[in-house]
């Protein structure tokens, strides 16, 4: 794994303590550089945000898929084979007209890894888990996220035992897409609730 030391001083204290065990170990022998290239990379480009988003997907075009993930997210997210690290026990939350749901874990940065890939570093940063609980609305507008004023924000607090996926509300105008195309309207932020789903443009169909 090469890294540009030049900068070393730019990451945050997580980051920079990151890139030193990891220095430590791989000097010692204890890891494969290599091997943790292929990792990131798998949750990074081919896990990402992407199985989310297909579960995302069917609950809009499916509703009995829809209100088995209400009952039991994780028994609903592992039928598309979506399981494992960090995911084994999930519950979906369902934005509506009235509720906008956003996700934070205040005590460290727990997150459903199978489900949607690598935690993005603003997650795990203290001002993001601190802020999110005491000024949500004022957190959202900084991710260029405006609600309106009587739109209720409620926010969930992951933890060890369980981790959260917002179904974001289906765009209009996306009467008749495939789950695959709904699925490209679903980014992660929106699955976390720091974003809504894209307006149809952005990969509607030919």
């Amino acid at each position: 794994m090469s890294h540009d030391h030049d900068h070393e001083n730019e990451l945050d204290p997580f980051a920079a303590r990151v890139r030193a065990l990891e220095t430590i170990l791989t000097e010692k022998g204890l890891i494969d550089p290599a091997a943790i290239d292929v990792i990131v990379d798998t949750y990074e480009t081919k896990i990402g945000p992407r199985n989310g988003a297909r579960v995302v997907a069917k609950a809009w075009n499916d509703p009995a898929y829809a209100e088995w993930l209400k009952r039991d997210a994780t028994a609903a997210i592992a039928s598309l084979g979506y399981s494992g690290r960090q995911g084994e026990h999930m519950q979906a939350v369902f934005n509506t007209e009235e509720t906008h749901n956003l996700v934070v874990c205040t005590l460290c940065s727990c997150y459903p890894w199978s489900v949607l890939g690598l935690p993005p570093v603003w997650y795990k940063a203290p001002p993001y888990r601190s802020r999110a609980v005491i000024d949500p609305r004022g957190v959202l507008e900084e991710f260029g996220l405006t609600l309106p004023a009587d739109k209720k924000i409620r926010v969930w607090d992951s933890t060890a035992e369980l981790r959260y996926l917002v179904v974001p509300m289906r765009p209009k105008g996306t009467e008749g897409w495939s789950e695959e195309q709904l699925a490209s309207l679903v980014s992660r932020d929106a699955t976390i609730g720091t974003a809504l789903a894209k307006e149809p443009g952005w990969g509607e169909p030919a």
